[in-house]
């Protein structure tokens, strides 16, 4: 399988496609989308790494899978495509943001303003079976996107790890956070957005630290 990533990423995590678990991980995937329809499409799966550069990554939000509906994923956790119904995930998200900072909700579902600011919107699981949520969990996904998460706490300080719902906060275990800021919550689902999410503030807490050490705030 064609691994559309950047030099740059190659040369932080590339390094777990050599492993056992990464060759039956492309595989497996491989064989995915000779068979199913899946999403992203495939030129897509890495798109946040390659929309957000290494050295620029300040905040890390990190989803579940991708949309599982037509010309809704495009390898942003959470964001969807101009043009495309805003999901009930972000419509909260959205809501939540205007609670917090104040900020309206944009038309657009398009998150790419964040990753190009430097924030990460990493899935857990970078594709899926179309009309099957869930359906790639445990290809192996789940343990590249730890070795991710894991190298970006070590080798940077000060970025904010966002992470709603319980499969989002086990990820924090990987995270120092000696040297980086863990804000968690309920996930932003309409399942679960009363229980916790809203009211969270995660996006001005975000925004103070990144000033407290030297960073600009995001533009959410």
């Amino acid at each position: 399988m064609m691994v559309f990533l950047s030099q740059e990423w190659k040369k932080i995590i590339g390094d777990e496609f050599a492993k056992p678990y990464g060759k039956k991980l492309l595989k497996s995937v491989a064989t995915e989308y000779a068979t199913f329809l899946v999403y992203p499409p495939q030129k897509l799966i890495f798109n946040a790494l390659n929309q957000t550069a290494f050295e620029a990554v300040r905040v890390v939000i990190v989803g579940q899978d991708p949309y599982h509906g037509p010309d809704q994923a495009h390898g942003l956790a959470f964001s969807v495509l101009d043009g495309q119904k805003i999901p009930p995930s972000l419509r909260n998200i959205y809501r939540e943001i205007a609670s917090d900072i104040g900020t309206k909700a944009p038309l657009s579902g398009d998150l790419s303003r964040w990753a190009t600011q430097g924030v990460l919107l990493l899935n857990s699981t970078l594709t899926v079976r179309g009309g099957y949520a869930a359906s790639h969990r445990n290809l192996g996904w789940e343990q590249f996107t730890d070795a991710l998460i894991g190298k970006i706490s070590d080798e940077k300080e000060h970025v904010v790890f966002i992470l709603w719902g319980k499969k989002a906060e086990i990820k924090g275990a990987l995270v120092d956070h000696s040297k980086h800021l863990v804000l968690t919550a309920a996930h932003p689902s309409p399942l679960s957005a009363h229980h916790g999410f809203f009211g969270s503030k995660h996006f001005s807490q975000c925004n103070a630290y990144l000033q407290k050490n030297g960073e600009k705030k995001i533009i959410w």
